[in-house]
């Protein structure tokens, strides 16, 4: 195990005490998933305190546990206690010192919708011209920023970090945190609107994250956004004076000028500053078309070989939840799932469905929809979009039909808004919730029929996702 942390630097960072001497290979503030030679931060919030498990933590092999009160029966672990003033503050600490001792260049990435899948291709595409560490799932709140930082190791060369909110000044001091050379907003939607009063202040804060711009850092903002405008004046309010556009617009200086499906994902032909790319992808969709280009901008833009990095994207696969798909046997033909259960947004249905309309092709087409297949949405609620809720639910309906969605089938008290404007022809089934959506949706798919499950993390559409995967044994479809 190569040593992350030194006790006498851990000592220093968090201003602590502690009389031992030992190495710390990782960083953890759940004992549960404790790994010999971690630095187990006891964190207490409103429903747990981690100093309860921090015994544990040292008999499952912790190196040392970080404690801002006694722990008990800990005489036998006396030299691998630090005791600090707060433990929270001790692992923002960490991070400000993980962040000062690396010559990293860094990457952070927010936005409305594809924030994630932006830092997965950020991720591959540096991983291939340097050490490279970046946010691990979706640690990227208060808690989880901080943690990704201090889990930094000192000779990295590429860092990258997702930056998420929920309310208003949450993402200004996580970006003062990392530092980014290059801060990256996918785009700006209606999202948490039910803390924010309109999209616009939405805008203002994922602006934020240009707060903590390094000197001569640069921005990558969606020219094709409503509040470009917006992001743009911010930029200047954050003194930064180095703008990359990207998106679709003939004037955006990181340009996607075309994409299509091909049968293993999507190809995707783009512009930098004039220079023309072509490169291939193993994901399937505009929105990973775009968000490419504006990974591949924050590549350039901190002067890494962006030709390599898009290279390197034929090895991009989605994640679970985040638009992977599975093909399942079924009758001697199969139906195809694609797997985008682990959140939602109106803005991403709606690329969803603009993606799901490119399989509008006859038998052998880039995603070899079956002759007789159908294209089928199974939806669950959208949360925290405050009073609009309804409306924006209901909205989605002429979106579903412009891009000929043949079935939707819809789980939820917010969706029923959806599945009461959507066109008699176009209702599959709605249900009080996923669970009871399952025997609905399952007698209904037929060989052949493409089916895309979407909702809020809260409404655990993942389980239609598991019935529909367990109708047959399916090995690993195209685009993983």
């Amino acid at each position: 195990m190569s040593a992350l942390w030194q006790a006498a630097e851990v000592v220093k960072a968090t201003n602590g005490t502690c009389k031992g001497t030992w190495t710390a290979s990782g960083i953890s503030i759940d004992s549960r998933s404790v790994k010999q030679g971690d630095l187990f931060i006891a964190l207490k919030g409103p429903n747990f305190d981690g100093h309860a498990f921090a015994l544990t933590a040292l008999k499952n092999g912790a190196a040392a546990v970080v404690v801002h009160d006694p722990v008990q029966d800990s005489a036998d672990y006396h030299d691998r206690l630090i005791m600090v003033k707060d433990t929270f503050a001790a692992l923002q600490n960490l991070a400000v010192a993980s962040r000062a001792r690396t010559k990293a260049k860094v990457i952070a990435v927010t936005g409305s919708v594809g924030k994630t899948g932006t830092k997965e291709a950020l991720k591959l595409g540096l991983s291939g011209l340097g050490k490279t560490h970046a946010t691990e799932g979706n640690l990227n709140n208060h808690w989880g920023v901080p943690l990704s930082l201090a889990r930094m190791p000192a000779d990295t060369e590429f860092g990258v970090f997702e930056l998420g909110m929920n309310h208003a000044g949450e993402i200004a001091p996580l970006s003062r945190m990392v530092r980014p050379h290059a801060a990256v907003i996918t785009t700006v939607e209606a999202a948490h609107l039910e803390f924010f009063n309109s999209v616009m202040e939405i805008a203002d804060e994922k602006a934020a994250i240009m707060a903590g711009l390094e000197p001569d850092g640069s921005a990558i903002l969606p020219r094709d956004n409503a509040h470009y405008t917006r992001l743009l004046a911010a930029a200047k309010t954050y003194n930064c004076r180095n703008i990359v556009s990207f998106g679709t617009s003939g004037d955006a200086v990181a340009r996607l000028v075309s994409w299509s499906l091909t049968p293993d994902g999507t190809q995707v032909a783009a512009e930098f500053d004039g220079e023309r790319i072509t490169y291939d992808m193993i994901v399937s969709g505009r929105h990973w078309a775009l968000n490419s280009v504006a990974a591949i901008a924050a590549v350039r833009a901190i002067g890494a070989d962006f030709h390599r990095a898009a290279g390197m994207l034929s090895k991009l696969a989605a994640p679970e939840g985040r638009g992977a798909r599975r093909r399942v046997p079924m009758n001697g033909r199969s139906i195809l799932v694609i797997d985008e259960s682990y959140n939602a947004s109106p803005a991403a249905v709606r690329v969803l469905a603009e993606t799901m309309a490119q399989m509008h092709q006859p038998v052998g087409g880039p995603l070899d929809r079956e002759a007789g297949g159908r294209l089928i949405m199974a939806l669950g609620d959208m949360l925290e979009l405050g009073t609009s809720a309804a409306q924006l639910h209901a909205g989605l309906a002429p979106s579903l039909k412009a891009n000929k969605i043949d079935l939707v089938f819809t789980a939820g008290a917010l969706m029923e808004n959806l599945n009461k404007a959507l066109p008699a022809d176009m209702r599959g089934g709605h249900a009080k919730d996923s669970k009871a959506l399952i025997p609905i949706i399952t007698a209904a798919v037929k060989a052949g029929d493409v089916i895309a499950v979407k909702g809020s993390h809260s409404s655990h559409m993942e389980v239609i996702v598991a019935a529909l995967q367990s109708l047959g044994t399916a090995p690993s479809g195209k685009g993983q």
